[in-house]
């Protein structure tokens, strides 16, 4: 089977974010440390109770020195929010390209599903910002939502991968699920209890909703 190829996720220049690019590899450590420092702030107060004061604490640099790279905390949140889509679409990326990628598409379903889920668990602050939530649901593109962006990717690599037309039911298919389970993960996060019952239903419905499409 020929490589899957599917168009790379726009994202717009960092430049809209930040106030300038780290050209060094001194200047890049430093803005990744800050941004860890705001995912690690994310897990322990809400958006409303963070402020740049409290980052650059976190982060051991002076306040001016994240001045030079971010205007606001809602900059630093937004630069945060692309890392996290820049990493969700690499590794999916990586479970089509991978030579052992799945033969059957609710394999890959599941994989899917599991990158995002580890993700919530590993990942700092990914809980509470996701991918936008909080601050800018138009970070990937000035007219789609990124869920929408995301939904599209999505879409475009299962057809390719699958064999599978990808057209517009294809795409409004990916859309639904991809709103759908955003819902019910949020959900399964608020009753821990009832974690796996929701979790199984979601998968259910993906699983219900994408067949009508790629089972063709």
């Amino acid at each position: 089977m020929e490589p899957v190829t599917a168009e790379p996720t726009p994202v717009r220049p960092r430049a809209a974010v930040m106030r300038r690019e780290p050209v060094q590899r001194r200047s890049t450590a430093r803005v990744s440390g800050i941004l860890d420092a705001c995912a690690a702030l994310l897990d322990d107060y809400d958006y409303d109770e963070l402020t740049t004061s409290k980052i650059a604490e976190r982060a051991r640099v002076p306040i001016g020195s994240l001045y030079q790279y971010f205007p606001d905390k809602r900059a630093v949140v937004q630069a945060l929010t692309l890392r996290n889509l820049e990493a969700f679409s690499a590794e999916i990326e990586q479970v089509f390209g991978d030579e052992e990628a799945p033969t059957d598409w609710r394999q890959a379903v599941d994989l899917v599903v599991a990158v995002y889920l580890r993700m919530l668990a590993e990942i700092p602050g990914f809980g509470r910002i996701r991918f936008g939530d909080v601050v800018d649901t138009h970070l990937l593109d000035q007219q789609e939502d990124n869920n929408a962006v995301i939904a599209d990717k999505l879409a475009q690599l299962f057809a390719c991968h699958y064999r599978v037309a990808y057209d517009q039911d294809l795409r409004l298919a990916f859309r639904i699920v991809t709103e759908a389970s955003d819902a019910l993960i949020k959900l399964a996060l608020r009753l821990p209890e009832h974690r796996d019952a929701v979790l199984s239903t979601m998968k259910a419905m993906i699983r219900d909703i994408l067949g009508q499409h790629l089972d063709r």
